[in-house]
């Protein structure tokens, strides 16, 4: 059985201002077949935007019960399901171990729904690599990648999880340029 990949990043220039332009990108990989999307939105955050791109891509799936393999440079993304926050969320009636109010709440309830339908696993890339940089240190990227991962991954698929992890973050740039480019024409 084939199983797909979705790649996401989501961004947000001025981020933390009341005035800024926020952009996400996800691509879908099944086998040869690929699907890029991408959208964005004014006044929002990065983590919104991050939020947005999976749950974007998981909504554009047509069927439940895939093997799904999701690969994020959100930290915030990727530790809520790793370390299954969102199971404490739901019991404590969406209130953080703080108690305070779950940021997000609107973004975060569809995704987990969209989420539970599927056999998922979570994979952290770090975001922005450029492997072809002479000051690039691969080696110890693919070390942090396994540190984050687990050993039994390639340097091969850590090599591809960068590649679309750039692509899905170029996807979230052209959305932002699109908004900008609007704004002013």
């Amino acid at each position: 059985m084939t199983t797909l990949e979705i790649h996401t990043d989501g961004g947000c220039r001025n981020n933390q201002l009341d005035e800024n332009i926020g952009g996400w990108g996800a691509v879908l990989k099944f086998g040869e077949h690929e699907k890029l999307l991408k959208g964005g939105t004014v006044n929002t955050t990065n983590n919104r935007m991050e939020l947005t791109a999976l749950l974007k891509a998981m909504s554009a799936l047509k069927k439940d019960k895939q093997d799904i393999e999701i690969y994020s440079d959100s930290s915030y993304l990727m530790e809520c399901f790793r370390k299954k926050w969102y199971v404490n969320w739901e019991k404590n009636g969406w209130k953080t171990a703080s108690k305070k109010q779950v940021e997000n709440q609107d973004l975060w309830k569809p995704l987990i729904d969209l989420i539970k339908r599927h056999n998922v696993t979570f994979y952290r890339v770090k975001g922005h690599t450029n492997l072809n940089h002479p000051n690039t240190n691969t080696d110890k990227l693919f070390e942090k990648y396994q540190e984050w991962n687990g050993t039994d991954k390639s340097y091969e698929h850590f090599e591809n999880a960068v590649i679309q992890n750039n692509l899905a973050d170029m996807l979230a740039n052209e959305a932002m340029d699109s908004i900008e480019i609007n704004q002013i024409m």
